[in-house]
């Protein structure tokens, strides 16, 4: 059939492209009541639908290309779509109003939408083609990049902005030396100041990756077969590497329109109008590929959601207002680094002032850009985002703030922008251009009750998700305004706080799960927030073994093998090392069971020795041989009591005053095994000197002349946190019972998942409250906490000791129940370093059976 023997009473639209915009556009096509009239075609390029192409480097730590999907399976089929993959479009024809594809199809259009998206731009110089050079697009270009990253050692990144970033962060991640060459004078030149990027630079380079800033790429290196081996720079130094990764911008991709004639702008991009239209009535463009009214190409993901959502209201004939301009605010985590900048940056208005705040020392750099008339600007924040979900709405519409802005910027005030009122014509959700007053309209007239509708109703949050966290606190205000009372329960099979659940478990002695749900719940089966929940609330008030009963099928991935479970379905094994101390026959031991299963050995930053690449099936074997050398469960898979960390003290260092190993030792047999809402870290300092970093840690000593200095509530990880000085000058005898009691009000009161520097800061009084609770007994609940933590002492069993003793509990330990004893194959390694690491995506690993190591460097015994 010729595209003029088709059926002419339903309309033909063509897509161009499948990327995010395009499958947006197509969302938003199907929910207009015309698009029932219209037959739809999509010319996608790639092998595979609509994907995020925004967390391309989850692909490295992971996911799939499953996992970053857009097009839900039955997506096309529902709505009639055709849907052409690896068929992409060549040339039109606009006299015809057909376009021709690389399979030498030709489809006609009534409406032809372009979404063709945009091409990495690799600088002009020379080497770019040799083998080892790449782009950073699609995940065909992960693919490439990872099956290069195998041999390579040294991997160097062309381009300092987000996707760079993001490049970087991929290289970084698959092992490789990684190096970032920017032209500009900063990273993220387009998206934060000078103070910004330092800040940034600084924790990037903390993280190992080295960055060369005000240089560009003059050519690649090559060896003898054509290989990459460097990068030469613009300033005349040359950079050894075995990768190169070119992720320095993109470009539209607008031949198409320009070999057919359409107007494009003077730096690329189909030239369009306010409603997503080009000079051609019958052609629209959007995302990329296209020139707003406002002489802009936006190579982000919002406007480009915008602009889709614009081109479905104009063709359905529904134009309403048009798309001239986008905000460009961005929040993300770079290489762990948080970043966030939005509105003005920059300061380009006239009398604009900046409001700063810089903190080398911790990474975190702020800064406000106030308007002449006091109104809020724009901003750029790093180390700590905190605040862009409240600041960026606020900034956007050029609103003035309600509290000082150096009130904003100060560490101590900081958490105050969510008390600054947001005016309803706030935009919340810049993905899909969603107000405040929007979010408080569904739930109001609309009968949302909960973030899930609203999102359902507005689409707000369903994008790039920053506004989520300002969503949730606009639904919960909009419900207790209407007198609705707000569901604060832990899920939907408990009305219930884990605090209030803990509370009816310690007080009426229910004894499992079933029980509980049956006496308070909602019914249902539970899920996989409450059950492993109630399990830690069980193990906390020593309700048996956890994986016996009804207790085991509660447990997540790594309580449920007493392992970690690892990237590639193998577990790490941490035995207990209290205080960091080990003698050496005990260091024999681990080496040798360590040698004699081919296990890959870490010493830990908390004073352990890590064994990974255990299966299933050796795990039982290899504590036995752990129990009989006298070791015990470190508890690194459980939310509980991981280490107690300690420098030597006065035993052996010159300016130790208390004998800090010693306690740390004490502690961490005191409270091992200890189940609690998050996991717990301590330390012991022997001295001012701070040598254990006990003012990181849930919570910390530090000895003094006169006693120990009791510090608690600090936090080392994702969110550093510094400790609180709870008490001074302590007794040893005094100092036990106060960490005894702030633990156990700790696991008493906090919330599924809460560390303790979150609950402290979240608790009604702060400090001053905790110390009167645990030291001063102000709710007279001191005798029960004391009595909790000295049921817990008396009850404590080696967990991995009491299994290796239960034929029962053994049965688990399995990779197939069919087959006990089969290695798993999806479990591979790959030789490095003398010892093992789990293969990469298409790598050809090797599955271990019963590996031995010869002369501790080789892996000898290995199932292909």
């Amino acid at each position: 059939m010729t595209p003029d023997d088709r059926d002419r009473t339903v309309r033909d639209l063509v897509l161009v492209g499948h990327g995010m915009v395009g499958q947006r556009f197509l969302e938003a096509w199907t929910e207009q009541p015309a698009a029932a009239a219209w037959r739809v075609t999509v010319l996608a390029e790639e092998p595979r639908p609509a994907y995020d192409r925004v967390h391309l480097s989850a692909l490295f730590s992971g996911s799939t290309a499953d996992d970053l999907g857009l097009c839900p399976a039955g997506f096309p089929a529902e709505h009639g779509i055709d849907l052409r993959l690896g068929d992409p479009a060549t040339a039109i024809d606009r006299e015809r109003q057909l376009v021709r594809t690389r399979s030498g199809s030709e489809v006609r259009y009534d409406v032809l939408v372009l979404a063709t998206g945009s091409v990495p731009f690799v600088p002009p110089v020379p080497g770019t083609d040799a083998a080892g050079c790449h782009v950073y697009r699609t995940i065909e270009d992960v693919d490439a990049i990872r099956a290069d990253t195998v041999a390579a050692r040294t991997g160097i990144v062309v381009g300092g902005g987000l996707l760079g970033l993001e490049a970087a962060g991929a290289l970084r991640a698959g092992g490789l030396d990684t190096h970032v060459v920017e032209f500009a004078p900063r990273l993220m030149a387009v998206q934060v100041d000078d103070g910004g990027g330092a800040a940034l630079r600084r924790k990037i380079e903390e993280l190992g990756v080295t960055v060369h800033t005000g240089a560009g790429a003059s050519g690649v290196l090559t060896g003898p077969d054509g290989t990459v081996r460097g990068l030469a720079l613009s300033d005349g130094r040359e950079l050894p590497a075995d990768l190169v990764v070119f992720s320095a911008g993109v470009r539209a991709r607008d031949q198409l329109a320009r070999e057919c004639g359409l107007p494009v702008g003077p730096r690329g991009g189909v030239v369009v109008d306010a409603h997503c239209r080009t000079e051609d009535p019958a052609i629209l463009a959007i995302g990329e590929c296209a020139q707003a009214v406002d002489g802009r190409v936006y190579g982000l993901v919002a406007p480009g959601y915008q602009m889709a959502e614009t081109a479905a209201r104009t063709l359905a004939e529904r134009a309403g207002e048009g798309f001239t301009g986008a905000d460009t605010s961005t929040k993300l985590k770079l290489l762990g680094v948080d970043v966030a900048s939005f509105g003005d940056p920059h300061g380009t208005a006239e009398g604009a002032l900046d409001v700063l705040y810089s903190d080398s020392r911790s990474g975190v750099y702020r800064k406000l850009v106030i308007g002449a008339d006091g109104a809020l600007l724009g901003g750029v924040l790093v180390g700590d985002t905190e605040g862009y979900g409240t600041l960026r709405p606020l900034a956007v519409g050029g609103k003035p703030l309600t509290v000082a802005p150096e009130q904003l910027v100060l560490p101590a005030g900081f958490a105050s922008a969510g008390a600054v009122a947001l005016p309803d014509d706030a935009v919340l959700c810049s993905c899909h251009n969603v107000t405040q007053g929007a979010v408080r309209a569904a739930v109001r007239d609309q009968g949302c009750d909960s973030v899930a509708a609203v999102k359902k109703c507005t689409r707000a949050g369903t994008g790039c998700g920053s506004c989520l966290k300002q969503l949730g606190t606009v639904v919960t205000e909009e419900l207790e305004a209407a007198g609705v009372s707000t569901v604060k329960g832990l899920c939907e099979h408990f009305a219930h706080t884990r605090a209030e659940l803990y509370e009816i478990v310690r007080v009426t002695g229910v004894a499992g799960f079933s029980e509980l749900l049956a006496r308070h719940g909602s019914g249902g089966e539970g899920c996989e927030i409450c059950k492993p929940t109630v399990a830690s609330i069980l193990a906390s008030l020593g309700n048996g073994h956890i994986l016996d009963g009804e207790q085991g099928a509660l447990q997540d991935s790594n309580d449920h093998f007493l392992a970690n479970l690892q990237r590639n379905g193998s577990y790490s094994v941490v035995p207990r090392v209290p205080g960091g101390e080990i003698t050496p026959e005990g260091l024999i031991a681990i080496g040798e069971i360590a040698r004699d299963h081919g296990l890959y050995t870490k010493i830990t930053g908390g004073q352990r020795i890590d064994m990974f690449g255990a299966t299933v099936d050796q795990l039982p074997v290899i504590w036995n041989k752990l129990v009989d050398a006298g070791f015990e469960s470190g508890h690194a898979y459980g939310k509980s009591l991981r280490t107690v960390k300690s420098c030597v003290g006065e035993t052996w260092c010159r300016y130790g005053v208390q004998d800090s190993t010693a306690l740390a030792i004490e502690l961490e047999l005191r409270y091992r095994g200890l189940r609690s809402p998050h996991k717990l870290k301590a330390a012991v300092s022997g001295c001012a000197r701070e040598c254990a970093e006990a003012q990181s840690k849930d919570f910390g000593i530090i000895a003094t002349s006169a006693g120990w200095n009791l510090y608690v509530g600090g936090n080392g990880g994702m969110t550093p946190r510094h400790a609180d000085l709870l008490a001074a000058d302590l007794d040893r005898e005094t100092l036990i019972r106060t960490i005894d009691r702030y633990l156990m009000f700790y696991i008493r009161t906090a919330d599924r998942l809460e560390r303790t520097s979150v609950w402290l800061e979240r608790l009604d009084g702060g400090l001053d409250h905790l110390r009167a609770v645990v030291v001063d007994d102000s709710l007279g609940i001191a005798a029960e906490l004391d009595d909790l933590m000295e049921r817990h002492i008396g009850g404590y069993r080696d967990e991995w000791a009491e299994t290796l003793a239960d034929p029962e509990r053994l049965r688990r330990f399995s990779s197939f129940v069919n087959a006990p004893g089969t290695p798993d194959p999806a479990v591979t390694f790959v030789p490095e370093r003398g010892q093992i690491r789990p293969a990469r995506p298409g790598e050809a690993g090797r599955t271990l059976d019963s590996p031995v190591l010869v002369a501790g460097t080789r892996l000898e015994v290995l199932t292909p």
